[in-house]
């Protein structure tokens, strides 16, 4: 999957649970700046795992202790494509 098509649909799920307008998410937000609490970061992962068909390494109750980096939409955007580039090699 090409890496422009990753992005939009990452985009897209966040601003889904954001309820906002996709051009709404920047890559500098943070899930907290975009309203997204934990019940809806639990959602938003699931979400990904499901349209990427990939399973994301987050420990939904102890986040700090997790490798899968959530501080912004893009760390989170480049934590998936690592993800789907090592399960695709």
């Amino acid at each position: 999957m090409a890496e422009q098509d990753v992005q939009s649909k990452v985009i897209e799920i966040i601003a889904e649970q954001a309820v906002l307008e996709p051009s709404d998410v920047k890559m500098t937000s943070t899930l907290e700046d975009l309203g997204i609490d934990s019940l809806g970061l639990v959602e938003s992962i699931f979400s990904i795992e499901e349209a990427f068909d990939i399973s994301v390494p987050f420990n939904a109750n102890d986040p700090s202790e997790s490798d899968f980096d959530i501080t912004s939409v893009a760390t989170i955007i480049a934590g998936i494509q690592g993800l789907i580039e090592k399960q695709t090699s």
